[in-house]
């Protein structure tokens, strides 16, 4: 078919020359780079060694995940929250905040502060900027808003099917990412823990206890 035949000896030659050539040429893996398409466009991702850490280093690849999957767009688009001002922050924006403060550990609302001098994680999830913890809270509040007894019974059926919607929503959105699992047969192996209590806590019970028969405990369920 018109390759080009080589004896053995050429050929191991012509191999040993090729490895030569490449050890010579190699690139420093430090200075390789990767094309990454992610919700906010495509980025290249080169690692270095010699810079600091950072707790989202890998977002990059976790929003080429919910790119191929398009996880990330269907979440924006079936999300219940809406505003009428000119001024609100985009849903992109609220939404990618929420999620970018989950991915980076934090527990508290005034934590969201610790995102605002990041400039490279918002654009790579599509968003304008970082938005401020109050700004998070109260989307999240209208997303999800607790009824209260000083609100009217019109005000309280309104809270209550909005609340209803975004349930729905996130429902929706955590079935829909483990659709393709459940349709696979697989193991599910769980180890349980038996916590002693002392004291009244709650979802205490008595039941099997080898370390302290007869006292209520907490069964940890570890898969």
């Amino acid at each position: 078919m018109g390759e080009r035949k080589l004896g053995p000896g050429k050929a191991l030659k012509a191999v040993s020359a090729a490895c030569r050539d490449g050890a010579n040429g190699a690139v420093d893996p430090r200075d390789e780079s990767m094309q990454v398409r992610s919700p906010g466009g495509v980025f290249s991702v080169r690692w270095d060694q010699r810079g600091s850490a950072t707790a989202l280093g890998q977002l990059a690849f976790f929003a080429e995940y919910l790119e191929a999957t398009g996880l990330f767009e269907r979440w924006l688009k079936n999300c219940p929250l809406s505003y009428t001002s000119p001024n609100a922050p985009e849903l992109v924006d609220v939404l990618g905040t929420w999620m970018l403060s989950i991915l980076d550990g934090h527990c508290r609302y005034a934590h969201v502060g610790a995102l605002r001098g990041d400039g490279v994680a918002p654009s790579i999830l599509g968003m304008n900027k970082i938005i401020g913890d109050d700004s998070l809270r109260r989307a999240l509040g209208a997303i999800a808003p607790a009824p209260d007894v000083k609100h009217s019974e019109m005000e309280r059926l309104a809270q209550e099917a909005q609340l209803a919607r975004s349930t729905r929503w996130m429902q929706d959105q955590l079935k829909h990412s483990i659709a393709q699992a459940t349709l696979q047969p697989w193991i599910l192996d769980c180890d349980t823990t038996i916590k002693p209590l002392y004291g009244k806590q709650d979802g205490a019970v008595v039941s099997y206890n080898p370390h302290k028969p007869g006292r209520p405990s907490h069964a940890i369920h570890t898969p």
